[in-house]
């Protein structure tokens, strides 16, 4: 995971951090936390969460006294209150400044507009804006100050404070309150009178554009959590439980393990379950972006939070709570925003000293500027300049962003992502070797073809071969009577049934006496049955045969079917540079067979369960960047020790536990989207700390030299904050491959 665990045995807890106002606050909590013997901890300054593990002898309480000794809020998640949209306070902000605001920059820019006194209007609109609408920021500046620390509001505060005290100097004792003074706007910076020169509409310009962008940032962040969120509010609300034969509707959460609840048509399921009664299709697309209905009935397991398209079924209750499918998706989608890229550990670093770098860049700004006789106006612009366009909000958006949106949207897949650092893994495989059974196959054994005597009928076959083989409960018998159900309707009844061990079954059937097993027990094959039979088992299928009254009358074919999506899947793999390889315990012959159906070269066959993940070793010992795609707890070893596992979801709780990526339906195509994802998130996360990186880069030097007006940079500075957030909502228009 991507989280950082403790070094000795504890526990883990996430708390919710308040006040925190960009990367360089999050790196403080983080190290903050850190100064606890046996503490580490992953702050997200998107999702405003710590990950934190602590020595089980820890109380808690003393983490969020060291959060608070650090300046900022900390809350247990027992003791957090409903989650209020913070776009709304600061929309109502926003909006006071912006009307403020207004008439003063457009003074400001146009002297046309700039009446006898118009320079004192703009002082008294301009100080509300300020100093009420900027208290965030300088409430922030003075915390940290205190903390002996500086941030991006240390930035805002000092450049939009010291743009509205000089003006205040130059009104009250410089020339700037002559009545009737005017002066042009430029979008540099230019030579002139210290004492003659007002900046109220910087002040106000660039508080004005920092909540814009704080308010544009806080909604998106909630639009790029909305899939996770949606995902928590699935579930049913209430659940019609039965109780001593009644039904009583009751809320969810009093459910409990082993009840009987009754789903109607249209209904979501409640709970993960086995249907008891009833038969039902079940549209399972919420859970696992698949549009097909799944088709259930007694003894079939129901996911809760699925919706029952079909007949009324009465389930009983195998998992409630934290323990349910709906949980353990949400709980690993919240696990994987909470972690960081390498590329963000980066990024915060950087962040940490960027600051102090920038305030020093400022006073150099101020200083080169008087020494070359720039004038103090001119140097003033210029250092405000520096102070407010380096802000680095945008560095600390580039990855949680993009993992809010690029992990949310695969939960809403099926796709569910452990980690940031799974996304890196993505991009250096090579190599995917697909588990045969339950991942390329269905992993039962089914009917795939029919070969009759000459004058024979196949449907005559079919329904006398699947009614004899429906009393038996071996595999094959089963694969051959749901087969003759499926093509030839309603099966005879039969009389005289017999099992001979080993053999096959007898019994008679509509007047036949029936005999389906071996040609031991069937008898001689005639010539074209014979080659019929010999060519299915040189396929690796299992060839059964069925005699009526002694005659040998037609060959089934019988082998676990391939995947009807395997063979698309595995051409989207090759697409994306991936070279598949099959790995099974089964028999070269029935490997080659199903690798030849799907388009696989290289087959790995007769591979016992646990040498599995020693096949995967020594592909990567031959230089190989591998994956591994499986669904059994014969493939857990192997999925970890594979750089990239993916799990099928259909598949047991070790495996998935073992995995990188879970893909949540049971079809391969599955793996294809989930690495196309996991990419394109990773591709977007370098996007935006290039674009942020190179922003700054670029501007500071353009700030320095005068080129920019401090108004300017703040609006320049709030856009590449609003470039990150949307490139990284982009990826919610991520598709699956088409079906």
């Amino acid at each position: 995971m991507s989280t950082e665990t403790s070094p000795t045995p504890g526990r883990q807890v996430e708390l919710i951090i308040g006040g925190m106002t960009c990367a360089s606050c999050a790196n403080r909590v983080e190290r903050k936390l850190r100064k606890l013997d046996g503490v580490t901890a992953a702050v997200n300054y998107a999702t405003e969460r710590a990950a934190v593990s602590y020595p089980a002898d820890l109380d808690p309480k003393r983490l969020l006294d060291q959060v608070e000794a650090a300046g900022y809020t900390a809350a247990l998640p027992s003791d957090e209150e409903p989650a209020e949209d913070d776009s709304t306070g600061l929309r109502n902000r926003l909006l006071g400044t912006a009307a403020l605001s207004a008439p003063v920059i457009v003074l400001a820019m146009v002297p046309a507009f700039q009446f006898y006194y118009w320079q004192w209007v703009s002082l008294l609109l301009a100080t509300p804006v300020v100093l009420l609408g900027g208290a965030p920021f300088h409430r922030a500046a003075w915390t940290n100050l205190r903390h002996g620390t500086v941030t991006m509001d240390t930035l805002v505060s000092l450049g939009t404070l010291a743009a509205f005290f000089w003006s205040v100097y130059a009104l009250v004792f410089g020339t700037a309150g002559v009545p009737g003074m005017t002066h042009a706007f430029e979008f540099g910076v230019a030579p002139g009178k210290a004492s003659g020169s007002i900046y109220l509409e910087v002040a106000a310009g660039v508080t004005t554009f920092i909540l814009a962008g704080r308010y544009f940032e806080a909604r998106a962040k909630r639009r790029a959590g909305a899939a996770l969120r949606a995902l928590l509010e699935l579930g049913a609300k209430d659940v019609a439980v039965l109780r001593d034969g009644q039904e009583q509707r009751i809320p969810v959460d009093q459910l409990a393990v082993g009840d009987h609840f009754v789903v109607r048509p249209g209904e979501k399921i409640a709970t993960d379950g086995t249907v008891e009664e009833g038969g039902s299709a079940v549209d399972t697309s919420v859970l696992t972006g698949e549009s097909v209905p799944v088709e259930v009935g007694p003894g079939d397991a129901v996911v809760g939070a699925t919706v029952n398209a079909g007949g009324r079924i009465v389930v009983r209750a195998t998992r409630i709570g934290s323990d349910t499918q709906l949980a353990q998706m949400a709980r690993l989608v919240e696990e994987a925003q909470a972690g960081k890229a390498a590329v963000q550990r980066l990024a915060d670093r950087i962040s940490a000293v960027f600051v102090p770098i920038v305030i020093v860049l400022a006073l150099a700004t101020l200083g080169g500027w008087l020494l070359t006789g720039g004038g103090a106006a001119a140097a003033f612009t210029a250092a405000v300049a520096v102070l407010i366009i380096a802000c680095p909000c945008a560095l600390g958006l580039a990855t949680p962003t993009a993992l809010l949106v690029g992990t949310g949207r695969g939960a809403q897949l099926g796709v569910l992502i452990k980690g940031p650092e799974v996304l890196e893994s993505t991009r250096r495989i090579d190599t995917i070797v697909l588990d045969k059974t339950g991942t390329v196959t269905t992993g039962q054994m089914s009917l795939i073809d029919v070969h009759v005597a000459e004058g024979f009928d196949e449907r005559r076959a079919l329904r006398l071969a699947g009614a004899a083989e429906q009393a038996s409960e071996h595999p094959i018998a089963r694969a051959i009577a749901l087969g003759a159900a499926d093509r030839a309707g309603e099966l005879p009844e039969i009389r005289e049934f017999g099992n001979v061990e080993g053999l096959g079954v007898r019994a008679t059937v509509d007047g036949y006496d029936v005999a389906v097993g071996r040609s031991a027990l069937t008898g001689e094959l005639p010539a074209a049955l014979r080659d019929a039979k010999e060519a299915a088992e040189r396929a690796g299928r299992t060839a059964v045969v069925l005699a009526c009254d002694g005659d040998v009358r037609a060959v089934f074919e019988v082998a676990d079917a391939v995947k009807p999506s395997s063979a698309e899947a595995v051409r989207g793999l090759r697409s994306l540079g991936l070279h598949p390889v099959l790995l099974t315990g089964d028999n070269a012959t029935v490997a080659r067979s199903v690798a030849a159906e799907v388009g696989i070269d290289e087959v790995i066959a007769e591979v016992l369960p646990q040498d599995k993940a020693a096949a995967v070793r020594r592909l990567q010992e031959e230089g190989r960047a591998v994956a591994m795609v499986g669904d059994g707890v014969n493939d857990a070893a192997a999925l970890a020790q594979a750089d990239l596992g993916l799990a099928m979801g259909t598949g047991t709780d070790v495996a998935i536990e073992a995995s990188d990526l879970t893909l949540v339906r049971g079809d391969l195509r599955a793996a294809v989207d989930a690495i196309r994802l996991s990419r394109r998130t990773f591709r977007t996360i370098k996007g935006n700390l290039f674009w942020a990186f190179a922003y700054n880069v670029a501007a500071l030097p353009l700030a320095a030299a005068g080129l920019l007006n401090p108004m300017i940079a703040g609006a320049a500075m709030g856009l590449s904050s609003a470039f990150v957030v949307a490139n990284s909502l982009r990826l919610r228009r991520f598709h699956p491959t088409p079906t």
